[in-house]
């Protein structure tokens, strides 16, 4: 059994051990200690990293009490090594995790919800509940966490016998086998953990519930904690600061500015798409009616403009009409129409021609191909390209 120093202190950066047993697996190394403050993945969390005498430690595993720690090189068996820890990770997997107690104790407390699922990544902290949450009530749960940090509680750990376990109302989302290792924060939550802590509820820091969306019939809630939180305020308060001088608008007021924004956004597009209309009419306008094949090269149309260009000279009783929109270095984009044609043959013979691709149904095509103006005009016009 490897000896859990992280669960005498939390706090432990750096310690030394005696290397058991080192067992090569693939490219990397299996390393046992007698004693190790390196935390193995559980509880939803991944495992600490670190060093082993310079050696790099980037995973840990533990099985039927032992710990083993995934190295690039190589350690003598029967050495002493110093271990370090990567302190500012373990302390933020410890802020989220010490954070996420004080959240699930009081959802569970107030609505009776249960914690059916929990992720600590590195940018991402998730919390699964079997219960539906209003939005406003995440802002009250959010609100009394943070009350929690404030009191400065003490974190609690515990190792209760069998007997005292079945008094103590606990929270658990997995059956557990052997010791259960209880912790506490007292008002807030009682839950078994395998994780290490931090000592105090104001070690924590700010904790910030950034969304929560429907998830399996629950909710899923994303939560940041201290440094994290910080870290993220940080960057979203850049974005605000960027988007206030861009929109010459005091940062407080940049939802109304970018409203606003979207309303003239809208009328311009209004005002566009009756521009554009009377634009394809004018275009539609001079092209002489019942004509058996028009070929038109419109390469300032985007979007729907062309397959509407099409529309209108159909109604002219044009037999087969195709738009060309591009130039001959890049290529061009083509639309063709027919009330009387399979526009999928024309699009066949004109992809085989241009090494085009492209297709549709029946009555209308698109695509694209390659080829000159003057090259693509003298096919569609000169050949009879309906075959």
């Amino acid at each position: 059994m490897t000896e859990k120093l992280f669960y005498q202190d939390s706090h432990l950066i750096k310690f030394i051990a005696t290397v058991e047993s080192c067992e090569q697996e693939g490219k990397y190394y299996k390393v046992v200690l007698n004693r190790t403050a390196f935390f193995s993945e559980g509880g939803g969390q991944k495992s600490d990293t670190g060093v082993l005498d310079g050696v790099r430690v980037f995973d840990v595993q533990e099985k039927d009490g032992i710990l083993y720690h995934m190295t690039e090189k190589p350690l003598e068996v029967g050495k002493n090594v110093t271990g370090k820890i990567d302190w500012e990770e373990r302390f933020s997997k410890m802020q989220q995790h010490s954070g996420e107690h004080i959240v699930s104790g009081l959802v569970h407390q107030k609505y009776g919800y249960n914690n059916v699922g929990f992720h600590l990544g590195r940018d991402v902290v998730t919390m699964d509940f079997d219960g539906i949450l209003t939005k406003d009530q995440l802002k009250e749960i959010e609100f009394l966490a943070n009350e929690g940090v404030v009191k400065n509680l003490d974190i609690e750990v515990d190792y209760p016998t069998e007997e005292e376990l079945h008094k103590i109302p606990y929270r658990s989302k997995i059956e557990i086998e052997g010791q259960t290792r209880i912790v506490t924060i007292k008002g807030y939550d009682i839950c078994a953990c395998c994780a290490p802590h931090v000592k105090k509820t104001g070690e924590i820091g700010v904790i910030k519930l950034t969304n929560i969306q429907n998830y399996k019939g629950g909710v899923r809630i994303n939560m940041l904690c201290g440094f994290r939180a910080l870290a993220d305020y940080n960057e979203k308060e850049m974005s605000v600061k960027k988007v206030s001088v861009l929109m010459s608008a005091k940062e407080t007021e940049i939802a109304e500015a970018v409203e606003q924004l979207k309303e003239e956004k809208n009328q311009l597009k209004a005002e566009i798409a009756l521009l554009q209309d009377k634009l394809l009419r004018s275009k539609a306008s001079q092209v002489v009616e019942k004509q058996e094949k028009v070929c038109l090269f419109e390469p300032e149309l985007e979007g729907n403009a062309p397959r509407e260009l099409v529309n209108l000279l159909l109604k002219k009783d044009i037999k087969i009409c195709g738009i060309f929109f591009g130039n001959d270095k890049t290529g061009y984009r083509y639309v063709i129409g027919s009330r009387y044609t399979d526009t999928r043959l024309i699009a066949k013979n004109l992809n085989e021609k241009f090494a085009g691709r492209g297709g549709g149904k029946p009555e209308m095509v698109q695509g694209s191909l390659k080829g000159t103006k003057d090259e693509i005009y003298s096919f569609f016009t000169c050949n009879l390209v309906e075959k």
